[in-house]
């Protein structure tokens, strides 16, 4: 039987017709080549070459061994691009479900950066509401969902992606607009755009409120943050706002303003229990991570204590 390093040696002399030019090919010594090749006609009892002026020539016997010997390496070089198309994505797809405030800005971010490493990877995004995101994963339709909002159910994990902050948005020419703070007795003087109070962001909007003791009165209810900086755009009235939707610029047109109180919340990216991560989703949510934690690195103490086994997760 030959070892895969003679059947290395022998291609390599077949291919080049030299021992020089086999110990080039290989990076070894010729002395060691010359050995390798006796060495193996001698065991196997089959003389591979016939050698004349210097150069090596296929024996008529040894012609099938060659055939078989191609083959093999035919195999190894198609296994050598399967894997090299795998890596980069070509056989894969990316599915992504999120809900839009983090969609708008953070995702295509992120993606950004997936696509640079798996330039072949298909992706699939869907804009979720939070109570479609269970379904999604638990019915494969998704790899992950990013949410803000944790929820309870014994079929999903979450893991943490970043925290952030709700701000005052206002329209442009606003008397507010000059303002590097607002506070939450000044922002219910003004027509107030919201997000309905039964929604994780308007649920915190909500609790500023609630905590001062203010009564306050949404004009017009929006379900979706680029909605409500539509309105505010358009001078409908000001707003109170995630900073994912806004950040980088993602929304010109209007001002954003830091809110006195404190509006922390915590967002997350949510996977099936018990499904294997691939490297692609691995990738996708480590951007994402990234990309939402430097928005606000001031607020992003715990998210830099992620767990990297999902078995530790409640």
């Amino acid at each position: 039987m030959m070892t895969l390093r003679q059947v290395e040696v022998i291609r390599a002399v077949m291919v080049t017709g030299t021992i020089g030019g086999a110990a080039k090919l290989l990076n070894v010594s010729a002395p060691g080549i010359s050995r390798l090749v006796k060495y193996t006609e001698k065991s196997l009892g089959i003389r591979f070459f016939q050698r004349q002026n210097g150069r090596y020539f296929p024996t008529p016997e040894a012609q099938s061994i060659f055939e078989q010997i191609n083959g093999v390496y035919k195999k190894v070089d198609d296994l050598t691009e399967l894997i090299s198309k795998i890596g980069q994505g070509t056989f894969s797809e990316l599915r992504i479900g999120s809900v839009p405030s983090i969609s708008q800005v953070m995702v295509p971010r992120a993606i950004e950066q997936v696509r640079q490493r798996y330039p072949d990877l298909r992706i699939d995004i869907n804009i979720l509401k939070l109570e479609e995101a269970i379904d999604y994963l638990l019915l494969d339709r998704g790899d992950c969902v990013a949410m803000s909002y944790r929820l309870e159910h014994s079929g999903l994990d979450f893991l943490p992606l970043a925290s952030g902050e709700l701000f005052c948005i206002v329209p442009e020419g606003h008397e507010l607009a000059g303002r590097q703070q607002v506070s939450a007795r000044e922002i219910i003087k003004y027509p107030l755009i919201g997000i309905d109070p039964n929604d994780p962001y308007g649920r915190i909007m909500a609790e500023i409120f609630a905590r001062n003791k203010l009564t306050y009165d949404i004009t017009i209810r929006a379900r979706f943050g680029t909605t409500v900086c539509a309105l505010v755009k358009a001078g409908l009235g000001i707003a109170v706002i995630d900073q994912f939707t806004v950040a980088h610029g993602g929304y010109p047109g209007v001002h954003i303003i830091r809110i006195a109180e404190p509006t922390v919340f915590n967002t997350y990216v949510a996977v099936k229990r018990g499904a294997p991560l691939s490297l692609h989703i691995e990738h996708f949510i480590a951007c994402l991570r990234t990309e939402m934690q430097a928005v606000n690195p001031g607020a992003n103490a715990a998210g830099k204590a992620v767990s990297r086994s999902r078995k530790k997760l409640t």
